[in-house]
C-alpha cells in the first residue's frame, strides 16, 4: 500500500499537516527532513569576535521510538475481508526545549484502516529526535524544528510504520515522502496573510 503527497490546509500555529494516501478509499485529516546526522555552517552573516565561537551549528544527537501502539482487533477474520479499506493517515509535529541548546522533536503518525466490516488495524507511532543547536537565531531554529527536523526523522518513522503494518499481517503501508519545508512555508504564508487581514476586518 502506498500513499501520495501531503496536503496542508491548517494554520501554522499548530504546525500540523496531513498526508493523502493514493488509494481512492483513503481519507486523511489535517494535523501538524537528507538523512545526514549533522547540519552546520548555516552561512549566517554577522561579526565573529576573536576567541569566541559564534558559528551556528545544528546536530542530530539521537533518535528513538517514544511510543508505538499496534491494534489488530479483528484478526484473523480481517485477513479474509475483500472490500478495500479506508486508510486514514494523520501527522503531528511538536518540539520542546529539553535543556539549553538541546531540543526534542516529536513526529506522531497515526494510521487507521477501516472497512464496512470493522477496523482492520490501527498504528500509532511517536518518533523523536534530540537536536543540538548552538548560536542559531530563532528565525532559523523554528523552521528547522518544524520542517527540516521532521524531514530527517520521517524516513525512519516511515520504515517503522511499514514494519508494524506488515507484522500485523497486512501488506506494508509505504508512506510517500512529504515536502515538510514546502508545507512549512505555505502555512507560514497563510498565517502571515491572516494576521495582515485582521486589522482591516476589525476596522
Amino acid at each position: 500500500m502506498d500513499t501520495g503527497t501531503a496536503k496542508a490546509d491548517c494554520g501554522l500555529s499548530g504546525m500540523m499537516l496531513g498526508a493523502r494516501p493514493r488509494e481512492t478509499h483513503t481519507e486523511s485529516t489535517c494535523l501538524m527532513a537528507d538523512e545526514g546526522n549533522i547540519i552546520s555552517n548555516l552561512n549566517l552573516d554577522g561579526p565573529v569576535p576573536n576567541g569566541e565561537d559564534t558559528s551556528p551549528a545544528i546536530g542530530l544527537i539521537s533518535q528513538y521510538v517514544k511510543d508505538l501502539s499496534v491494534e489488530n482487533p479483528n484478526a484473523p477474520e480481517s485477513y479474509q475481508w475483500t472490500e478495500a479499506p479506508e486508510i486514514g493517515v494523520d501527522f503531528n509535529i511538536s518540539a520542546r526545549l529539553i535543556q539549553p541548546e538541546i531540543h526534542e522533536i516529536e513526529l506522531k503518525i497515526n494510521v487507521t484502516s477501516k472497512g464496512a466490516q470493522g477496523t482492520a488495524f490501527i498504528v500509532e507511532l511517536a518518533y523523536c529526535g534530540l537536536i543540538g543547536m548552538r548560536n542559531v537565531p530563532d528565525d532559523q531554529a523554528h523552521p528547522f524544528l518544524f520542517a527540516e527536523g521532521p524531514r530527517i526523522l520521517f524516513p525512519f518513522a516511515r520504515r517503522i510504520v511499514a514494519d508494524a503494518v506488515r507484522d500485523a499481517g497486512y501488506p506494508p503501508l509505504m508512506l510517500e515522502p512529504i515536502d515538510f519545508n514546502g508545507l512549512y512555508m505555505q502555512q507560514l504564508a497563510q498565517a502571515q496573510a491572516t494576521a495582515e487581514a485582521e486589522p482591516a476586518g476589525n476596522a
